[in-house]
C-alpha cells in the first residue's frame, strides 16, 4: 500500500481530484486515488467516459489537478485550474509524494528508455529491488500503486514534459544522457528545453548528478549555467573488451553503458555484475533492430528515433549510405541543417508524413535524392526495388509519429509488416 497521505494533499483531498488526461498516466492516478480512497473526475477532449471541457468554473468543484506530461503548463485547462485557485501537479510530483524508496532518474535526448531498463535490469541481476517506471510506459503512480514494499529502487525515465514544472519529486541520483534539439513545437526554444531537464538536476542531492559529455560541452558553449555535477566522458570512448557481444560494445549505446557504470561505482556497486547484465540485456523493440533480409538487402527498425540526434546516431552505425525512410510529425528544429549533416550517409530518401515536402525541398538543396512517398508501404516498396545486395534499408523517421500512426510502435510494427510481406 502506498504511504498515508502527505500533509500537502490532506486539505486538497477533501474535494474530488481533476485528473487532466485518460492514458496510461491518468490512469495511473485514478488506481492511487482509489487506494486511498479519494475520488478523481478525469478530463479529456478525446476520451469516451470522461468530461470534454474544463473551465475556471469547473476548477472550483476541485481543489487538486493532477496532469499528464501532454499538458503544457500554458494549456488553457491548466490556466483555467490555477484561476479557480487549484493546485495543479503532474503525475510524476503527485506520485512521488507517496513514495519512500530511491529514485534513479534518467533524462536525456536520447537513450534515456534503454539507460533506465539497463539499470534496472542490473540492479535486479545484482539483487536489489528495482522497477523501471515513468516515461517508460508505466506510470510512477501505477508503480507506486503495485510495487510499494516490492521494490525498493525506481529507476524512473523523465522527459523534459515531465522535469519542466517538477516541484516535489526528489531523486537520488539523476543521469542526464546527453543533448540535443528536440521539442521545439512545446518548449520555446534549445534553452527552454535545456532549462526544464536542468531542473530535474536541481532536485537532486550534488553528489548523485551525472552528465554525459554533450550536456557539458554544450552547457558550456551557451553559457546555460548547471549546478554542480559529474561529467562523465560519455563521447569518442576506446572500446571496451568485457562488452563484445552485448548492445553496449558500440555507440549509440555504448554512451548509455558509461554513464551506467559511472553511478554504479557512485552506489559502490560491484563492476562485475554490471557486466554481466551487459551480457545479458536486451533492447526494447523499435531501436535500431535488423527486421529482415531480402535477396541480400537489410531492413532496420529505428522507429523510436523521433528527433535529429537519433537520425545520425543510427546512420553513423553504418559503414556506408543507405536507403533512407524518415519523415513524420514536426517537433520543430533546423531541418536544412539536419538534411545537411546527413547528406552524405543517405544514398536515397524515401519521405513520409507531414514533413515530406519541407524535407523534399531541403534533400534537393543539399543534393539528396528523394521520392515523396504517399505511405509507409509505398517508401518500403520503392526503397526495396532501388536496393541492391547488400544494401540497408533504414526506418529512423527523425519526427513523431501521431501524424499517421497511434505512436512508434504502431509504426514500427507496421514497418515490420511491410517488410515480412515483400
Amino acid at each position: 500500500m502506498p504511504s498515508p497521505i502527505p500533509e500537502p494533499l490532506v486539505n486538497l483531498l477533501q474535494r474530488p481530484v481533476a485528473v487532466l488526461g485518460a492514458g496510461v498516466s491518468g490512469q495511473g492516478v485514478l488506481a492511487l486515488l482509489a487506494t486511498i480512497n479519494a475520488r478523481g473526475v478525469v478530463y479529456d477532449e478525446r476520451a469516451d467516459n470522461a468530461r470534454r471541457s474544463f473551465n475556471a468554473t469547473t476548477g472550483r468543484e476541485h481543489g487538486l489537478v493532477v496532469y499528464s506530461p501532454g499538458f503544457a503548463p500554458e494549456h488553457a485547462w491548466l490556466v483555467a485550474a490555477r484561476e479557480a485557485g487549484c493546485t495543479c501537479l503532474g503525475e510524476l510530483d503527485f506520485a512521488s509524494l507517496f513514495w519512500r524508496g530511491d529514485v534513479i532518474a534518467v533524462t536525456g535526448t536520447n537513450g534515456k528508455t534503454s539507460l533506465t531498463e539497463f539499470l534496472a535490469h542490473a540492479l535486479t541481476t545484482a539483487g536489489r529491488r528495482a522497477q523501471a517506471t515513468g516515461n517508460v510506459g508505466y506510470s510512477f503512480s501505477r508503480l507506486v500503486v503495485e510495487q510499494t514494499g516490492k521494490v525498493d529502487v525506481a529507476v524512473c525515465e523523465v522527459s523534459s514534459f515531465q522535469a519542466e514544472t517538477l516541484c516535489h519529486l526528489r531523486p537520488t541520483a539523476t543521469l542526464w544522457t546527453n543533448f540535443a534539439e528536440d521539442h521545439l513545437e512545446r518548449h520555446a526554444g534549445l534553452g527552454a528545453y535545456f532549462a526544464a531537464k536542468r531542473r530535474l538536476l536541481e532536485r537532486t542531492p550534488e553528489g548523485g548528478r551525472l552528465v554525459g559529455s554533450s550536456v557539458a560541452r554544450i552547457a558550456a558553449i551557451n553559457g546555460w549555467q548547471l549546478p554542480a555535477v559529474a561529467s562523465v566522458q560519455t563521447e569518442n570512448q576506446p572500446d571496451d573488451p568485457a562488452l563484445a557481444g552485448s548492445l553496449f560494445a558500440t555507440y549509440p549505446q555504448r554512451e548509455n553503458f558509461l554513464l551506467a557504470s559511472a553511478w554504479w561505482r557512485l552506489a559502490g556497486l560491484p563492476a562485475d555484475a554490471l557486466y554481466a547484465a551487459a551480457q545479458t540485456f536486451q533492447a526494447g523493440n523499435h531501436r535500431l533492430c535488423r527486421v529482415g533480409e531480402k535477396n541480400g538487402v537489410t531492413f532496420w527498425n529505428d522507429s523510436k528515433a523521433t528527433n535529429f540526434h537519433a537520425v545520425e546516431a543510427a546512420l553513423a552505425t553504418f559503414a556506408g549510405p543507405v536507403l533512407w525512410i524518415g519523415g513524420g510529425k514536426s517537433k520543430g528544429g533546423d531541418l536544412a541543417a539536419f538534411i545537411r549533416r546527413i547528406a552524405t550517409k543517405v544514398r536515397h530518401a524515401f519521405l513520409i508524413g507531414e514533413t515530406q515536402s519541407a524535407l523534399l525541398g531541403h534533400c534537393g538543396q543539399a543534393g539528396v535524392p528523394a521520392t515523396a512517398c504517399a505511405s509507409l508501404a509505398d517508401a518500403v516498396k520503392g526503397a526495396f526495388a532501388m536496393a541492391v545486395k547488400p544494401d540497408h534499408v533504414l526506418l529512423s523517421p527523425g519526427f513523431a509519429s501521431f501524424d499517421m500512426f497511434r505512436g512508434y510502435d504502431d509504426r514500427g510494427r507496421q514497418f515490420e509488416a511491410i517488410v515480412g510481406n515483400l
